[in-house]
């Protein structure tokens, strides 16, 4: 695997390298030991999948707050995604910035979120499905979210026609 850090330090784009024959190609997606060498949480409390019918559906920006603050590893593995996240930690230097990432079959491209990120993304393509590695639990308590136009970010979604929850619609702007 080849490990990407982006400009949010903490999180990276990981790129498998994949054996190829005729039949196609095998390629790790997680290995405890390179991640740990990384620094990264290895950790895996549960994981996900996000399937959605239509282009340009999008969800976020949800994280939990401590104490379940979770890392994500997420992977497009049908269609394609722009994957946003947020740096919501207030200590960092890159504090409230954000970034994009589009992640496809295509590439099979992994984004590795750390905790204290808002992550969300919209679909590119129809029929697009999401996995994820989430290193903690689900906490309702502790679930959060900042609005997907929140000038306080000024983020640069690809496409205009949103299908978007009620939920994910009236999150509350990020008071700093």
């Amino acid at each position: 695997m080849i490990f990407k850090e982006t400009i949010l330090k903490g999180a990276y784009i990981i790129e498998p390298e994949a054996a190829e024959d005729e039949r196609g190609f095998f390629a790790r997606t997680f290995c405890s030991d390179e991640f740990a060498q990384h620094g990264l949480n290895i950790k895996v409390a549960q994981c996900s999948i996000s399937s959605n019918a239509r282009r340009g559906t999008l969800r976020g920006m949800h994280y939990q707050a401590n104490p379940h603050a979770e890392a994500k590893l997420v992977m497009c593995v049908r269609g394609a995604i722009f994957d946003v996240i947020i740096d919501l930690r207030p200590s960092s230097g890159t504090y409230c910035s954000w970034a994009g990432f589009e992640l496809s079959e295509k590439n099979n491209w992994l984004l590795y979120v750390p905790e204290g990120f808002a992550h969300g993304f919209q679909t590119l393509e129809d029929h697009t499905v999401v996995y994820y590695q989430i290193s903690e639990f689900y906490a309702p308590q502790s679930a959060g979210g900042v609005r997907w136009n929140d000038p306080a970010f000024g983020i640069e979604w690809p496409l205009a026609d949103l299908i978007i929850s009620e939920k994910d619609r009236l999150l509350p702007d990020y008071k700093r």
